[in-house]
């Protein structure tokens, strides 16, 4: 289904990244590209062929979203995927910023029923830390990004910014959350990634549930910590402060 109450003088188009003959009409007249792919399991050649087809039509300004420490955690499937189209847009060329957000609140979504419910936070973020950002922020500054390069004068150069939100938390910190906005005590349901995977395997792909599992693992093992100076730089940016995971458990609460 095609988006509804667009502002005027947007053209919605429903095509497909692996469809060479839509991107090439698609393109045709476009200076500016943002590229969000999915996670799939072509996740990979979708980007290359994109790329590709962007560059033979002419577009020389792109904004890329990655994922937080795409470099680092290249076991994670989707997380190798991004940092091989990260090496991309320099290859080729162009002028571009590469967006790494950290873990997504949004995806909260998927496991709040259990929170209510069961009064556990079932995933396994571990006590190493974890960044967190909502996709209002990511949206926000992908836009901004993508005006500034639509409008430069001439080419800039290759750029890439973390996107992390106000919080940097543990499984302990949410469990703790979720308790204060429900009124009664949240269990953190503990470091267990294989778990994790089994219940989301009730509900989506296994392949995707084992890759859900990896992640766990590299946020039990490791964390996913902000630089510094990474939410100074993104606040400046909108010229507000970020959203928080309170207000996102708060909208989930019911």
């Amino acid at each position: 289904m095609l988006p509804s109450g667009l502002a005027g003088g947007v053209d919605v188009f429903k095509g497909d990244l692996l469809d060479i003959d839509s991107l090439r009409r698609v393109f045709c007249g476009v200076d500016t590209l943002f590229l969000l792919n999915a996670v799939t399991g072509d996740e990979f050649t979708q980007a290359l062929i994109t790329l590709n087809v962007a560059r033979e039509a002419g577009i020389d300004r792109v904004v890329y979203l990655s994922v937080f420490v795409a470099d680092k955690a290249v076991n994670v499937p989707h997380f190798a995927v991004k940092f091989g189209a990260e090496r991309m847009p320099e290859t080729l060329g162009f002028s571009a910023t590469i967006l790494r957000p950290a873990c997504f609140i949004d995806n909260e979504t998927m496991i709040a029923d259990m929170v209510r419910k069961h009064n556990v936070y079932p995933m396994p973020i571990g006590s190493k830390w974890v960044a967190m950002v909502e996709a209002r922020d990511i949206a926000e500054i992908a836009a901004i990004e993508l005006i500034r390069r639509d409008r430069a004068s001439g080419k800039l150069s290759v750029e890439t910014i973390n996107i992390v939100g106000t919080d940097i938390l543990t499984g302990a910190d949410v469990a703790a959350i979720w308790t204060e906005v429900l009124g009664r005590p949240i269990a953190y349901g503990g470091d267990d990634p294989g778990g994790f995977e089994a219940s989301m395997a009730n509900f989506m792909s296994e392949w995707m549930a084992y890759e859900m599992r990896i992640m766990a693992e590299r946020y039990v093992s490791d964390g996913i910590i902000s630089q510094e100076g990474d939410r100074e730089r993104l606040i400046k940016m909108p010229g507000r402060d970020l959203h928080s995971y309170r207000e996102t458990a708060l909208a989930l609460a019911g």
